[in-house]
C-alpha cells in the first residue's frame, strides 16, 4: 500500500475493531469457507509454521484453529488492536503492511482473508507469498472481485478498495510458482432498509478507509437521493459483495 492509503485504512479498521467481529457477517462467511475449501481440496492436518495475513479480529483465525493444528502460528495485522487475536489464538503477532514487513522463515502455510483488496497491486503481494512458502506449503488467499459494492461506484463513491481484481489475475500471479489446485467466487447482496444503513454497515466493518472523511448534510441528502433512485425497490437497497478465493501449493 503507499503511505496515504496504508494511514487511512489502519485507522478506520481501528476505530471499527470493536465493531467489526459482529458486523462483518459476509468476512466472517468468507474466512469459513476459504478454510472448508483449504481442507477439502487436500491440504494436511497438521502444519509446521502457519502465518495469516491481515488477521483482524480472528474470523479466520478461528477457522484455521478449529481445523488444522500448528507448531506455531504467526498472525499479521496494520491495526495494532489485532495483538488480542493473536493473544487469544496462542500466537505470536506482527503488526504492520503486510508487505513490508519481514514473515517468519519455514512458512507452510499463508492464509488471507478479505485483506488483499487494500493493495493496489495484490499481484505483487501474491508473488511474495509464492516465493516465500517452503516447497510442499499451501496457500489460500480470498479478496473481491470488480463487482464489490459496485452501488457505491455508481453513485461516485470512493469508498471502495484499491485492488480490486479479476481472479485470473491471482491465478497468473503465482502460477509460475505454485500449483493452484482451486479458485472460487461468488455475488452475494445484502438489503438494506436505507443507504444510511449501508453507511453506517460499512463505518461498522471498517471497509470505507478511502472514502471521505466528512460529509455535510446536502452530501449526505444527495447520497441518499442518489442510491434509492438507482438501485431501490420494495423500500429497502442492495450492497453486492464479490469475494474471489484461491488455493494452491507448492511443489516439493
Amino acid at each position: 500500500m503507499n503511505a496515504l492509503i496504508t494511514d487511512r485504512v489502519q485507522r478506520s479498521f481501528s476505530r471499527s475493531f470493536g465493531s467489526y467481529h459482529d458486523a462483518a457477517g459476509q468476512q466472517a462467511q468468507i474466512a469459513a469457507d476459504l478454510v472448508d475449501a483449504l481442507r477439502i481440496h487436500g491440504a494436511p492436518d497438521k502444519f509446521t509454521h502457519g502465518l495469516e495475513l491481515g488477521c483482524g479480529t480472528g474470523h479466520l483465525t478461528q477457522r484455521l484453529k478449529e481445523t488444522f493444528r500448528f507448531q506455531s502460528l504467526t498472525l499479521n495485522d496494520l491495526a495494532p488492536e489485532a495483538e488480542k487475536t493473536a493473544t487469544d489464538a496462542d500466537a505470536s503477532f506482527l503488526c504492520g503492511d503486510a508487505q513490508q514487513i519481514m514473515w517468519p522463515n519455514e512458512v507452510d502455510l499463508i492464509c488471507s482473508a478479505s485483506m488483499i483488496q487494500w493493495f493496489e497491486d495484490p499481484a505483487i503481494l501474491m508473488q511474495r507469498i509464492a516465493n516465500w512458502l517452503q516447497p510442499g506449503g499451501w496457500m489460500a488467499v480470498s479478496g473481491f472481485g470488480p463487482r464489490q459494492f459496485q452501488e457505491l461506484a455508481q453513485v461516485g463513491s470512493n469508498a471502495g478498495a484499491p485492488g480490486l481484481c479479476q481472479l485470473e489475475e491471482l491465478s497468473a500471479a503465482v502460477r509460475d510458482e505454485l500449483e493452484v489446485v482451486a479458485t472460487g467466487h461468488s455475488i452475494r447482496t445484502l438489503r438494506f432498509d436505507s443507504p444510511h444503513e449501508v453507511l453506517r454497515h460499512l463505518r461498522s466493518t471498517g471497509v470505507n478507509g478511502r472514502a471521505r472523511a466528512t460529509w455535510t448534510r446536502s452530501d449526505l441528502r444527495r447520497f441518499s437521493d442518489d442510491y434509492v433512485a438507482r438501485h431501490g425497490s420494495d423500500g429497502t437497497v442492495p450492497l453486492t459483495y464479490h469475494p474471489i478465493w484461491i488455493i494452491a501449493r507448492k511443489p516439493d
